[in-house]
């Protein structure tokens, strides 16, 4: 028996198609029959998508002109891009982790959907503890428009490393998918996410070199996963074989999440993300008394 999985000649939207996680999502689908249009700052060399569109996430006006090329109709989107953080600054991390999601859903994605389509955020499990802080990111998930978001998060940028947007961020990303998944439902649109762990990507490698120790610790896994083990379950949840699917958080995570859980392992990320520059303070000062 083959199996359908829906995508053949619809169109699906990827972020971050260019490499990692999101190129193994753009070669699925192209495989899939689907039309794959790539949204991404560095070309896609993927053979066979419709069109590579050239974006910066972290640029409103630039996430604007590629709607305007996109077609009026979208069938799947899949929110895959995404920064870590040490090589960018606050600001520029948050928006293409986050705002730009929020923004391109709330303003295009939904708006060009119809009954059966679905949406599927690819955010990490560095944002699985969300609920318990989800006070911290209300404000930033409920913000009306771009330029509010912009204007709440730059208190914050300033007093906190630009490597803690990254937890920040999927957490709202989390967050955010959660209540579209409700919220879309009435409409007959499918919201999930999906929770990678650590995944050999060039993210991954920015968190190996970077020397703020709480993240870089918490990414200590066990076993990597290889990009395409992320993609194939983000093919499956977004496609019509999850038809019945919405509001999950997939984690695939090889069952390091299991071990937190059953305190076989520390939660390293288990923290304030609005706070966490006074912890980095902290641990360096105890660095430097123990040199």
């Amino acid at each position: 028996m083959n199996l359908d999985f829906g995508y053949k000649d619809k169109v699906c939207v990827v972020t971050g198609g260019s490499n990692g996680i999101g190129k193994a999502v753009a070669e699925l689908l192209v495989s899939l029959g689907a039309k794959v249009y790539v949204l991404d700052i560095y070309e896609c060399k993927v053979p066979g998508i419709t069109k590579f569109i050239s974006c910066n996430l972290s640029d409103k006006n630039e996430i604007d002109k590629a709607f305007e090329i996109i077609p009026k109709e979208i069938y799947s989107f899949f929110g895959v891009a995404g920064m870590a953080g040490f090589n960018t600054d606050y600001i520029t991390t948050f928006n293409a982790n986050f705002t730009s999601n929020k923004y391109m859903v709330d303003k295009y994605v939904k708006w060009r959907m119809k009954e059966g389509a679905s949406i599927l955020f690819v955010s990490s499990t560095s944002g699985s503890n969300w609920i318990k802080y989800k006070e911290e990111q209300a404000k930033y998930v409920n913000c009306s428009s771009w330029e509010d978001t912009q204007k709440i998060l730059e208190p914050l940028a300033r007093k906190s490393p630009s490597s803690f947007a990254y937890m920040f961020s999927k957490r709202c990303l989390c967050m955010y998918s959660m209540l579209k998944a409700v919220e879309y439902s009435k409409i007959g649109i499918r919201v999930n996410t999906i929770l990678p762990g650590s995944t050999n990507t060039n993210m991954r490698e920015e968190f190996q070199r970077s020397q703020e120790t709480i993240i870089t610790e918490a990414d200590v896994f066990e076993k990597i996963a290889d990009p395409i083990e992320i993609a194939y379950p983000c093919i499956f949840i977004n496609s019509k074989l999850a038809s019945f699917i919405s509001g999950e958080e997939l984690i695939v995570d090889y069952s390091d999440g299991a071990k937190k859980k059953l305190n076989l392992k520390k939660d390293r990320e288990d923290i304030s993300a609005t706070n966490t520059w006074v912890l980095l303070k902290a641990k360096q000062a105890q660095n430097k008394n123990a040199e």
